[in-house]
C-alpha cells in the first residue's frame, strides 16, 4: 500500500527554498514600497509650485508662507511634513521631510526631498533619483 502525502525531508526543502526566494525579494519589493511613497512628496511640492507660480502671476510675488496659498503643513497622506522657506519676493525653497514615525522613515536617501525655485526656474534635490527621474 502506497501512502500519499510529502515527507518531513520534503517539506522542509521546500519552505527553506521559499525563504531563500523571499529574503532575496523583500530588500527590492520595500525599496519599490518606499519609491512608491515619495510620489507623495513630489506630488505635494509639484502642487506648492504651482500654487505659488499662480500668486506669482496676480500678486507679482511668490506668497511668503503656506497658508497663503491654501497649502497645509503636512502632505494629504501624512508621510511628509513641508517646510517652507521664502528667500524673497523672487525665490523661495521647500522640503518635504520624511516624518520619523511614518512609512518613508527609512527612506534615508531621500528623507529631504527638495525644490527651489529663483525667478521661476526650478532646482529639485537632493537628486534626481529621488524625483524618480
Amino acid at each position: 500500500m502506497r501512502r500519499r502525502g510529502f515527507t518531513l525531508v520534503e517539506v522542509l526543502v521546500a519552505s527553506s527554498v521559499s525563504l531563500l526566494l523571499a529574503s532575496i525579494a523583500w530588500p527590492s519589493y520595500r525599496g519599490q514600497l518606499l519609491r512608491a511613497g515619495r510620489a507623495e512628496g513630489i506630488e505635494a511640492l509639484q502642487r506648492l509650485q504651482r500654487a505659488q507660480e499662480r500668486h506669482r502671476d496676480t500678486f507679482g510675488t511668490y506668497a511668503p508662507q503656506l497658508a497663503t496659498v491654501g497649502m497645509p503643513p503636512a502632505t494629504t497622506g501624512g508621510r511628509y511634513r513641508l517646510e517652507f522657506v521664502a528667500t524673497g519676493v523672487e525665490s523661495y525653497q521647500v522640503q518635504a521631510v520624511a516624518r520619523e514615525d511614518g512609512p518613508q522613515a527609512d527612506d534615508t536617501a531621500c528623507a529631504r526631498l527638495s525644490l527651489e525655485v529663483r525667478q521661476g526656474f526650478a532646482t529639485l534635490g537632493p537628486d534626481g533619483r529621488c524625483w524618480n527621474r
